[in-house]
């Protein structure tokens, strides 16, 4: 028998995070990712990009009063069960967003953390930087830097995968709980991640290289199923595998199609998941 109408919601992913006019990357492939996923996707848009597979052309910054309007609109009536961080731009942003996590109390917070496009273009101011650790990363369930990421947080190159777990320790001392560093720009035919947490622990995840030039949006996507799977009330290193796999998998549906000319986005809904419906508490 059917349950009365009232009695189920969604699981509830808030993407805060840039707009990408090509809809490969950003808040696009977010809500892409999101459905697919099961989950309902919301957004707070930080900034506009005219944006392709070739590149950034330009980017127009949304008003902090705005995006706080736009937070306060979606968390007072819908509510958030993870969010995911994407294109914080400027320190003013970084400072709304910090505001929302403290004053709405939200949890299970992703922030990957968007600082160069896949066509290399760079994407954060930087007198951001300093404002997002220190606001941003003690707030955060986990952050996902790629190499490129990591190295402009912590001052130097990372040469090897035997880097990794001495440039984990580097981020997680910036106030990170946990840190997802992605090894996707190292060479070799193997892709290696390693998460690490502030309390010891270590996982390596290594999988074979997917060749392919539609890579656009392969970060903003595993951060959303990293924040799609803690919604739906996974612990960190079980979102972070479901995750991988998923990517893996729209990567894997997309790399012989051509869109544009240059880094095409990935097949997001190549395996789509019907909409999860979890039980309304009591009360709410």
């Amino acid at each position: 028998m059917p349950l009365p109408e009232g009695t189920l919601r969604y699981p509830r992913v808030l993407s805060i995070a840039g707009s990408d006019s090509g809809g490969g990357a950003g808040i696009q492939a977010d809500l892409k990712t999101f459905a697919a996923l099961g989950c309902y996707g919301m957004t707070a848009i930080t900034a506009l990009t005219a944006q392709n597979t070739r590149g950034v052309t330009g980017i127009h910054a949304v008003p902090p009063d705005f995006l706080k309007a736009q937070l306060q609109a979606v968390i007072e009536d819908i509510g958030v069960d993870a969010v995911k961080l994407g294109m914080l731009h400027a320190p003013e942003v970084v400072e709304v967003v910090a505001w929302a996590i403290r004053h709405y109390g939200l949890r299970q917070v992703v922030l990957d953390p968007v600082m160069v496009a896949t066509s290399g273009d760079r994407l954060i101011a930087e007198e951001t930087v300093q404002v997002m650790v220190r606001e941003l990363f003690p707030r955060a369930a986990v952050i996902t830097p790629n190499l490129d990421e990591a190295a402009l947080l912590v001052g130097h190159p990372i040469a090897g995968p035997e880097a990794l777990d001495a440039a984990a320790d580097e981020l997680l001392a910036l106030g990170a709980p946990a840190v997802l560093l992605k090894g996707g720009h190292l060479p070799g035919d193997d892709v290696v991640d390693l998460l690490a947490a502030s309390d010891g622990t270590r996982q390596r995840f290594s999988a074979p290289r997917i060749a392919s030039r539609n890579l656009h949006g392969t970060g903003c996507t595993l951060s959303s199923a990293i924040a799609c799977g803690l919604a739906l009330g996974l612990a960190l290193p079980d979102a972070v595998a479901q995750a991988r796999e998923y990517v893996r998998g729209a990567m894997q549906a997309g790399a012989e199609v051509r869109t544009g000319g240059g880094h095409g986005p990935l097949n997001h809904g190549f395996a789509p998941r019907p909409a999860v419906r979890l039980p309304l508490p009591p009360g709410a």
